[in-house]
């Protein structure tokens, strides 16, 4: 059954999409599971830590969905991001099919080396059980100048030289979503793993990273179960790391 993207409200202008989620739950909003919340603007968009999503009014997709995944245990929970991030990067590879796509782990979403989209998930979880979880995410699709400080922003217009139907854009999304989610709901953590996987960037390719206070040259060997990272160094040593851990220079 596909329930992303049933019901949309729409927002000329708000400070974050999760953060309006967030506070309409707080106040007892009954929301239909399924529920996109989508913004021409966002003032406030929201990336992992105190990290901003730059993006220019009525250009992109920023948005935040809101789901119940009870059938998943809290421990798996590393396996909604790999579902979110490979709903966003089949819509991706879907519209620029000659440009290479892949996912910087956890779930930034890149063609080549270049940052064309971001998720973040807040879940709410009781004991091993899912409650809710709202999820946000800023896909660059129109914009072509970005003014900030972040490294390397990219967008679909980049690479097509034609603008997108915006519209358009969000219902062929909802329907990589639905698909992926599914695969979730049935337990097919088997496929979900493997596409993961396949399309990981940097797997199994030396390049350098910070980690702690070090230059390393490694290489992405896989993700555990858990969501962490694992490397291998030109010294063969076995590196398994959180986000916080390791920066990949770019």
């Amino acid at each position: 059954m596909n329930i992303i993207g049933k019901k949309i409200i729409r927002l000329a202008t708000v400070d974050s999409t999760n953060d309006y989620m967030s506070d309409e739950i707080r106040r007892g909003t009954i929301i239909q599971e399924g529920t996109i919340i989508i913004a021409d603007k966002q003032t406030k968009g929201k990336g992992l830590d105190a990290n901003t999503w730059e993006s220019e009014t009525g250009k992109n997709l920023t948005f935040s969905v809101f789901i119940k995944p009870e059938f998943l245990k809290a421990e798996r929970q590393f396996m909604l991001n790999k579902t979110i991030a490979l709903g966003i990067y089949d819509f991706v590879k879907s519209v620029v099919k000659k440009q290479k796509v892949s996912i910087k782990w956890p779930n930034d979403i890149y063609i080549n080396n270049g940052k064309v989209a971001g998720i973040l998930i807040n879940n709410t979880i009781s004991g091993n059980q899912f409650v809710y979880s709202i999820v946000g995410a800023g896909i660059n699709i129109n914009q072509t100048r970005f003014a900030s400080n972040a490294p390397n922003p990219v967008s679909l217009r980049n690479y097509l030289k034609h603008n997108l139907d915006l519209k358009e854009c969000l219902n062929s999304l909802c329907s990589f979503f639905n698909k992926r989610y599914q695969q979730l709901e049935m337990h097919n953590y088997s496929v979900l793993n493997s596409d993961y996987l396949s399309v990981l960037f940097r797997l199994n390719e030396i390049h350098r990273y910070r980690f702690g206070n070090n230059n390393i040259y490694a290489r992405i060997t896989g993700v555990s179960e858990y969501g962490k990272l694992q490397l291998i160094t030109k010294n063969n040593q076995n590196i398994e790391c959180d986000l916080k851990e390791i920066e990949f220079v770019i």
